[in-house]
């Protein structure tokens, strides 16, 4: 099965960045962390601090699967309910 990658962006809304930005950190361990987890970088752009560039690589379909579901159901996916994703999905 072929590796997924998810690349793109995030924009943060103001009132809610420094939220976000705290539970970035946990996010990220958590996301490395899973089984299937190639590379998971969100990056805060030094142009617009509202903007996080991010990439993502997973071994498969199900491992890339497996990490929505967390997603939606962790505290990251609650805190950035109001952020909006920029996304491509190659497979």
């Amino acid at each position: 099965m072929p590796k997924v990658i998810l690349k793109g962006f995030i924009i943060v809304p103001e009132s809610e960045l420094e939220v976000v930005k705290s539970e970035l950190v946990n996010h990220k361990r958590l996301t490395l962390e899973e089984p299937g987890c190639i590379t998971f970088d969100v990056i805060e752009s030094s142009k617009n601090p509202l903007r996080f560039d991010v990439y993502e690589e997973f071994r498969d379909r199900s491992a890339f699967e497996h990490h929505q579901v967390r997603v939606k159901e962790s505290l990251w996916g609650k805190v950035t309910v109001n952020v909006e994703r920029h996304y491509e999905i190659l497979e």
